[in-house]
């Protein structure tokens, strides 16, 4: 059997095909962004199953994962967790189907200026994801290290920045789209970066974090997501069972150092 891409770069002006549902056999379209998801991917196709015909897209530029799957122009995407998900599903007027929870990126606190959460000075600027979901769960991690109060009826998935109840070192709080926040450390006193932004720049969120979230608990693990259509569909099944194996799990502790923690125990 020929050996498929096993990585597809995208620009945004780029549009990817239409094509009319597949068999079993033909290849499975995924996009995923690079590290961790694509990553991961690679190895699941290199290490445990050459057979299955995979073809990774990586996220790049404007490409919007979710509306691709929506379009038929792919078949899974593997980037997001399930707040982001039902966010876009409200925006998008569409449901679409989670067949597998894999992995936790901790979201972190990082600073240049700051060697520890005490060294945050007054008046300093904060930036956080302008994704909804992302705000709300920096936010609340803000919260869970000292830094801010939130109103308590909103410190779950659903606070704003207008919820900031007490603000004691009375932080600017700027929102950045998520790729973007790890270039902003120049210049804030404080990012609040997404484990695979922060480890596509060179950051390892285990060791230079000045704070990460729990993963006991934590509602955000990175889920493999298809249409509903597809959801028994043999290829997606395999490529989640994979994804939830042990074998999966050991890689992940290996490579990612605690970076990225696995749902899976063992």
């Amino acid at each position: 059997m020929p050996q498929y891409s096993r990585r597809l770069f995208l620009s945004g002006a780029l549009a990817l095909s239409m094509a009319p549902a597949r068999a079993a056999t033909a290849p499975l379209r995924v996009v995923a962004s690079s590290v961790p998801h694509a990553e991961i991917l690679e190895f699941v196709a290199d290490k445990l199953a050459p057979d299955l015909p995979l073809k990774t897209i990586e996220i790049s530029g404007d490409l919007r994962p979710n509306a691709l799957l929506r379009d038929g122009d792919a078949d899974a995407n593997f980037f997001q967790h399930v707040p982001f998900l039902r966010s876009e599903e409200a925006a998008m007027g569409v449901r679409f189907a989670v067949v597998a929870a894999v992995h936790i990126e901790p979201l972190g606190l990082y600073s240049r200026r700051a060697k520890s959460l005490a060294d945050v000075p007054a008046g300093g600027t904060v930036a956080l994801s302008n994704s909804v979901s992302n705000t709300s769960r920096g936010l609340s991690l803000l919260q869970a290290n000292g830094l801010i109060r939130l109103r308590a009826k909103d410190a779950g998935v659903n606070a704003t920045l207008d919820d900031v109840r007490e603000n004691p070192k009375n932080f600017r709080f700027v929102e950045i789209a998520p790729p973007q926040l790890p270039r902003s450390l120049d210049d804030v006193a404080i990012a609040v970066i997404n484990g695979n932004y922060a480890l596509e720049a060179g950051l390892e969120p285990a060791r230079d974090a000045l704070a990460l979230e729990r993963a006991e608990g934590n509602p955000y693990a990175n889920v493999l997501v298809t249409t509903e259509g597809l959801a028994k569909d043999p290829r997606i099944q395999r490529l989640a069972t994979l994804l939830t194996s042990a074998e999966v799990a050991a890689f992940i502790r290996t490579r990612y150092h605690g970076s990225v923690i696995p749902v899976r125990d063992s």
